[in-house]
């Protein structure tokens, strides 16, 4: 019995080593070629090779979106000239088999190598860009995956044009212009800038940042390393922790820009190229700066549960862009004032202003923080003339509700936790701990552990809701009153956008309940006159002035070149501007959480 059990074990061991042996000698392999022989047309060239696939067909797919952009942009209009082969150079049928998808008919052979061509110019931080100063790649753009093996780890080789020397990405390298990525999401989520740029480097609590800088701008190389070291210094404390070996910056200087995308352990930054040279402009930058910084942790570790795995074919739905963007843009002004770039003034009237802006958002009234963000595929990105009067941001009204979760946190544990102790129990719990994302209900009941009570109001109201919150019952904890400079004035307002074209007056806006609005203005109307005058920008002012609430002006507009007279009746003018105020003799409370909100030292 020992022994033909010893036989059957020892013919069981064999036969394992025989499948291992079979599997290794038999497992895929992927690897991508990038090239651009000739930039100022515009089109890189992509080959993909997959070793070891043995199916009958294999469909290549290029995504429709960019992660971080949730918008489908259909990077498959910019595809031209697929083509198939086998490892012996020999055609394979292929088929585009929907929008975005092309099969190749590969009958099992073990090298299927597809080539194509992606048309790409258009400057942004969300697609690619190739011209004969540089070659910027966002992935998704550019590389389509073979389905089925998107947990599969490749090679990418770069081929740069001819005088092109560097190829700065958040990929590891293995040798000059090769690099490796253990799937296609670290793949697409690893920008690359390709060109002569130069690379500046910097060090946060040992690891190595480096900034790839196209263009030319008046920025001093010395100065802003050190400023944006101080910024990524702030940013990791907030967490506590930096979960990555290197981290890279490309910044792209333009004549015009401003935007950045996020990336697991890279960012890419679009700015004007004189931006540097105010004090103003200069914050404004490093304002960018923390904000995609600060992305490292919240979205792309820190997620909600739909934000990955990503869906590459279709929109990803989530309600927590307010969390993930808005609250966000809260640590970018939070990480300059403790970094000391801007006052605890200066601040405060950051705060001020965007309040004023949501409250001034006619959309605000209409749709909630929660549902902004999930409308984001269908709304955000596809603004209209009315998207004023229907939409809030989930950047803005995010920002306002991460101040007033801070402020309520602050308040519930007098002063001893805030916004941070919040997010970093939502990182150990969720991105480090379960290692999943995270859902609304998850956010709130993670709140109501910080706070020690209900949050159901705040999210009732707030986040599903378009309630207006009561500000000074949040701001009275730090010792604070908002005013709204303009609660007591009685002037009429206007409630409409206008501007030059080819020397008319044209209109641009209507504010819902407005002046203009309730007058029957529309936007595309020409404004001729105003009680039987000629008009400019310079004349509304001055007319509005000379009249009081209750007034109607008899206003001449070209509607589609048709003249007809409106009546328009003038009502209140109900912007708000708000300021913040300290209020006489603060308690030793309200005096600490101020402190503490505002990174103002005690001594």
């Amino acid at each position: 019995m020992f022994q033909q059990k010893r036989f059957k074990l020892s013919l069981l061991f064999l036969l394992f080593l025989c499948i291992g042996h079979t599997t290794a000698a038999f497992a895929a392999e992927l690897r991508y070629t990038l090239s651009m022989p000739e930039p100022y047309t515009h089109y890189f060239k992509v080959e993909a090779d997959l070793t070891g696939a043995s199916k009958k067909y294999v469909d290549f797919t290029m995504p429709v979106w960019a992660p971080g952009s949730y918008l489908v942009r259909e990077f498959a209009k910019n595809v031209e000239s697929f083509k198939a082969t086998d490892g012996s150079n020999k055609n394979l049928r292929s088929e585009k088999i929907d929008k975005n998808t092309w099969r190749v008919y590969s009958n099992k052979a073990s090298t299927v190598h597809v080539a194509y061509d992606v048309y790409a110019f258009e400057v942004s931080v969300r697609t690619s860009f190739l011209d004969a100063s540089h070659g910027y790649v966002n992935g998704t753009s550019i590389f389509m995956y073979p389905e089925g093996y998107e947990q599969q780890a490749g090679t990418l080789v770069v081929k740069p044009y001819k005088g092109w020397d560097k190829v700065t990405t958040g990929l590891k390298s293995t040798g000059q212009f090769t690099f490796t990525f253990p799937n296609y999401d670290i793949l697409a989520d690893s920008p690359l800038e390709i060109g002569n740029h130069p690379v500046y480097t910097f060090t946060t609590n040992g690891i190595k940042h480096e900034v790839a800088m196209y263009g030319e701008g008046n920025y001093n190389p010395e100065r802003l390393m050190a400023d944006m070291q101080k910024v990524t210094e702030e940013a990791g404390k907030v967490i506590g922790e930096l979960p990555l070996d290197r981290y890279v910056f490309i910044v792209h200087n333009l004549t015009r820009g401003g935007g950045g995308l996020e990336h697991l352990n890279s960012t890419t930054l679009e700015t004007s190229r004189w931006i540097y040279g105010t004090e103003a402009g200069y914050h404004s930058f490093l304002g960018l700066v923390a904000h995609e910084y600060f992305h490292l942790w919240n979205v792309k570790r820190l997620r909600p549960l739909p934000l990955g795995p990503f869906n590459y074919n279709q929109e990803n739905y989530t309600d927590l862009l307010w969390v993930s963007e808005g609250i966000t843009s809260y640590y970018s002004n939070m990480i300059l004032r403790r970094a000391g770039y801007i006052t605890p003034q200066n601040y405060l009237e950051r705060v001020a202003s965007g309040i004023s802006g949501v409250e001034n958002t006619p959309g605000n009234k209409v749709q909630s923080a929660s549902e902004s963000s999930y409308d984001a595929w269908i709304k955000y990105y596809r603004h209209t003339e009315n998207s004023n009067n229907a939409e809030i941001s989930y950047y803005s009204k995010g920002d306002v509700l991460g101040v007033l979760l801070n402020m309520e946190i602050l308040k519930s544990t007098k002063g001893e936790k805030s916004l941070d102790d919040l997010m970093r129990y939502m990182y150990n719990r969720y991105y480090k701990q379960q290692k999943r994302g995270f859902t609304q209900a998850e956010f709130k009941e993670a709140a109501e552990k910080i706070t020690g009570h209900s949050m159901d109001a705040f999210f009732r109201d707030y986040v599903d809701g378009t309630d207006t919150p009561d500000y000074n019952a949040y701001f009275e904890t730090a010792g604070l009153r908002l005013v709204n400079e303009n609660e007591n004035q009685q002037v009429p307002g206007w409630g409409a956008a206008t501007a030059f074209a080819d020397g008319r007056l044209l209109v641009r806006l209507v504010n819902r309940g407005s002046s203009a609005w309730e007058g029957g203005l529309n936007v595309n109307d020409e404004i001729v006159a105003v009680d039987g005058y000629r008009v400019d920008n310079n004349d509304l002012t001055r007319i509005l002035s000379e009249h009081k609430i209750g007034d109607t002006l008899s206003v001449l507009v070209a509607r589609d070149n048709k003249m007809m007279t409106l009546q328009i009746p003038l009502l209140k003018d109900e912007t708000i501007r708000y300021h913040f105020e300290q209020i006489a003799n603060p308690s030793e409370l309200q005096k600490k959480i101020y402190n503490k909100w505002l990174a103002v030292s005690n001594s």
